[in-house]
């Protein structure tokens, strides 16, 4: 995988929005929406991800 292609660790989590951009919790930009309603729910969406696989981890 390309150094610019990383995968997201959950040290990277909650990820959040900038505008239309989509940062990691240290401000690093991951990706660019075309709109503020897309990223917005975009990060959401990784953000539930993440959060059921942690879940999912504890109760295993």
């Amino acid at each position: 995988m390309p150094e610019d292609e990383k995968s997201l660790e959950p040290d990277d989590f909650p990820v959040r929005t900038r505008r239309k951009k989509i940062v990691k919790s240290d401000g690093e930009t991951i990706a660019e929406a075309c709109n503020e309603q897309t990223a917005e729910e975009v990060a959401e969406r990784l953000n539930a991800e993440e959060q059921a696989r942690e879940e999912d981890r504890w109760s295993a």
